[in-house]
Formats: C-alpha cells, structure tokens, sequence
C-alpha cells in the first residue's frame, strides 16, 4: 500500500509566506530568475504526471490568474511538446497575470496550446486534469462564482487530477477547507513542504504527495524560521539504547493502567498490552473487578488489581512510576475517584479519553499546569478543553494544540490525519505515519499505552510523545501494507510494535 507521503519528509515544513520568501531569497541569492522556478515546478508538476500516469493521450489544464496558474501553462506547453492532446480552461482572468505567469502563458500559446474560457457548460472528457486554480496565495476565505463551479467539474469528472503545488481551497498554512476543494489524485509541491498538506483535510485531498525543492539551495532553509517539524521514526527512537546484558526489568520501569468501567475492560487492557511490547519492564491495570479474570486470561503478564473505589485504589499506587489514566474510564462516580487518586500522586501521567472529558467539565482540581504529563485528545477531546467546537480545532490544528500546551502545560499530543506534538519548547512536531485504517476503536488506547511505556523506560515527556506518536502510526502502515487499512483492529497494531521495536533499537 502506498502512503500519501511518497519521500522522506524535510525537516521544516512552513505556511504559504514562507515559502515565498524561500523563493524571494532564492530569486536574489542564487540568482535564480522567477519564471525559471516557475518552468522548473511546471516540469517537475509534468514529469510526475506522466510517471503517475503513463498511458495518458489528453489533458485539461484549469488556471486561474496567479503564479500558480503559470506553472500550468508549462505544463500545457510541455504536453504540447510530446504531442498530447492538451487545452487549458482558463477559469481566471488572464489580463491579471504577472509578468512570469504572462511569460508561460505566452510559452504555452506558442507551443500551440489550445486555450477554453470557463464556462459551466465544459465537458471534461480529458485523461488526467490538472488543477492550477489558486495555489498557495488562498487562504480560507470563500471560494464563490466559477472557482466554485470549476472546481465542482473537476471534482464531479471523477478524472485523475494533479493538484500543482498544493489542491485548490485547501489552506497552506492550516489543513482547514472553507467550503470546497480540489480532490487530487497527485500534489507535486516545491521549494518548502506546506504544512497544511499534511494536517486537517491536506491528507484526504492531496492523493499521493511529492515534493521537489527546485534545485534551490537547502541552506537557504535557515534563512527562515519554521515553527512546525517533521518527526522522523529513525531519529526519535535514538532517545533509547539497547539493553546491557545484565539489565533486568526494575531499570524499564511500572506502568500501572488505570480504566476500564463496567463493559470497558478492553480498553486497558490494549493500552497495557502496548506498554509492554514497547518495553516497559512491569505493566498493571487497576480497574473494575468484575474485568480482573478476563484481562488476566488475556495477558498473564499483567499484575490486574479490581479496585472498587479510590480508596481501594490508593495503596497500589506506591508501585508504579509512570500512570496512564483514561482507557475506557468512563464518566461515573467511580471514574472520579480513579482520576483523583492519580493527579495526588504528582508520577509522570499519560492522559486519555475520559480522563480528559473529566477535566474538561471542571469536575476536578487538576492542581493547574503540569509539565510531568502527556495529554493525548482527539479533536472532540481537545475543543472540550479548549471551551470551543470541534471545527474551530480543525480549521487550524496547531494553534489549537499550541493554546492546549498554554493551558495545561506539559506535552499534549493533538490525534487524527497529521498528528501533532507540542511541548514547551517551541515549535509544533507533526506526524504524518499512519493511514484510515486507524479509524476504529481502541487506537487511542495503544497509543496512550506506547507513551507510557516509553515513558517508563527514562523518556522525557517530550521524547516519549514525538518517538510514540511516529511509532504508533509506523505500525499502523506496517499491518496495512501487509493486511490492508480496511478493517485494521487497534490490536493489530501490539504484535508489530515488538517487531518495530526491535528494528529500531538496535
């Protein structure tokens, strides 16, 4: 199965300005012309169309009126050249070109390209469709008239499209979608990787991405701050060593998993399963008692505690070095008290799922912020805490996990397409391992369950989230690669996380 990511990422990944002033500074310092950037990305954007698809006869190239429209003329043109059937649809108005698009616009007239004026009446009868619509110079305004109409056609066509530089109404800088969008088959983007490709709505729509820095120079990338990075697997998992010979399971740490009310013992016992095979040297659960004997069948190298209060609880947790709190907690009196008893013990805490909807209702004192714990919310979790909805947090995900680390200190983990990782150094981590087949229950309770056995192992907060995170999604495209995403369980993940483990830990 191929992912949406076909490279391995840059380091920094930056919002639509950015990349312009990469491109500023590119243009003065290497000297590089801008309507030779734009050729470059218009050869780069036609090269990959034709890898992606070979057997194409006919193209229809859509612009609008900015640079981006400009790198499809080339594309037209280059088209023109190897003798394909292309016209451009000219959605935008041509007389407010720049003077580099003006310049492909007229490369592309002179290589014979047949030039359409938008109109709703279009058929759309090509191979391949390419969408130079808007680019980088949208926001997340209102997308009204014939964008609105063109981009209906193409999505409707249900042709391949390439989405050059980024697919149309999608935000550079956040992910989010105003209204409508471009659904692309293919994005080819250049010079810096957006960060809002990879977040929010950027993975649904963009198909497979590539990326191609035009030949500019990498270190011209310092010359400009980016406040979002890429995780990589490799390098975050060098936080761990191997093992020396003597080592014995007192150096890996306990951790004690706290969930599970009536009907949902299976959530602690995931999250206790993935703590042990990312290696974690003691794993316990305390949870309801009538869950004890089937957890204990299940995973006999658990220690499982039935705990029918807080109280009953309170001695256990003179054992453990690291909490996670929340798998199938619930909301009940009985959720309360388990939750209470872990914020007194001031260990390092993993907090999920009903442990944050429990906070987020004001129900306990947490004590205000801490920096000992990792809160791990997906979106409908996250506007809990924020006092907000869920489509404020999805129209831009990294202010949103930024304002949750202001509040709650700590690390906080903000999950879905382009996981995000923020702690109180500066500057957002974002993930892009993982697929849709992680869309099923329980997988929020792996990862809580792999953050706290990292944690056990000696991580930092921040350590353990960015490796966990990237770990957690590798083995989701680990069973899909092999399995398929349909259909993916949350315990398919536990086996291939002992084999990652191994692979990287070397």
């Amino acid at each position: 199965m191929e992912t949406s990511a076909t490279f391995t990422l840059p380091r920094h990944l930056y919002t639509a300005d950015q990349v312009r002033e990469l491109d500023r500074i590119a243009i003065e310092t290497q000297g590089i012309p801008g309507v030779q950037l734009m050729k470059r990305a218009g050869r780069v954007a036609f090269e990959a169309m034709l890898q992606a698809f070979p057997d194409l006869a006919s193209v229809s190239v859509f612009c609008g009126s900015g640079n981006n429209a400009g790198d499809g003329y080339v594309v037209a043109a280059l088209a023109a050249q190897r003798k394909i059937d292309v016209s451009v649809v000219q959605v935008g108005d041509a007389l407010k070109l720049g003077p580099d698009a003006k310049a492909a616009h007229d490369y592309a007239k002179a290589e014979g390209v047949n030039f359409v004026a938008w109109n709703e009446d279009i058929t759309l009868d090509a191979d391949v469709v390419v969408d130079a619509l808007l680019g980088t110079g949208f926001n997340t305004g209102q997308i009204e008239g014939k964008f609105k109409a063109a981009i209906e056609k193409i999505n409707s066509s249900a042709k391949p499209t390439l989405s050059v530089d980024l697919p149309s109404g999608l935000c550079a800088d956040t992910g989010a979608v105003n209204d409508i969008a471009v659904k692309a088959s293919l994005t080819v983007t250049f010079i810096g990787v957006k960060r809002g490709l990879l977040t929010g709505r950027g993975p649904a729509l963009c198909g497979v991405l590539q990326f191609d820095n035009l030949q500019v120079d990498e270190s011209l990338q310092s010359l400009v701050t980016a406040e979002v990075s890429s995780l990589n697997l490799a390098l975050s998992s060098q936080a761990l060593s191997p093992r020396e010979a003597d080592a014995h399971k007192g150096d890996f740490g306990h951790v004690m998993v706290i969930g599970g009310d009536v009907g949902m013992g299976g959530a602690p016992l995931m999250a206790v399963e993935a703590a042990a095979r990312v290696g974690a040297g003691l794993v316990s659960v305390a949870t309801r008692p009538e869950h004890v004997a089937a957890i204990l069948a299940r995973r006999p190298e658990a220690m499982v505690s039935g705990v029918p209060s807080g109280q009953a609880l309170e001695p256990l947790l003179e054992r453990p070095s690291v909490l996670v709190v929340g798998p199938g907690m619930g909301r009940s009196a009985w959720s309360e008290q388990m939750l209470q008893q872990a914020l007194k013990t001031g260990l390092p805490l993993v907090l999920d799922a009903d442990a944050l909807n429990i906070i987020s209702e004001g129900r306990l004192s947490t004590g205000g912020k801490r920096k000992n714990w990792i809160l791990t919310p997906h979106p409908g979790e996250a506007a809990r805490l924020l006092g907000c909805s869920t489509k404020e947090v999805q129209a831009d995900r990294f202010a949103a996990v930024e304002a949750l680390q202001k509040r709650y200190g700590g690390v906080v983990v903000l999950k879905g397409a382009g996981t995000l990782v923020a702690g109180s150094s500066k500057g957002v981590k974002l993930s892009a391992a993982g697929n849709p087949g992680m869309a099923s229950g329980g997988m929020g309770d792996v990862l809580s369950g792999i953050l706290g056995g990292l944690l056990a192992q000696g991580l930092t907060e921040t350590e353990a989230a960015e490796f966990g995170v990237n770990l957690h999604g590798a083995a989701a495209d680990k069973v899909a690669a092999e399995k398929g995403a349909h259909g993916m369980l949350a315990t398919d993940l536990v086996p291939v996380l002992h084999t990652l483990m191994n692979e990287l830990i070397t």
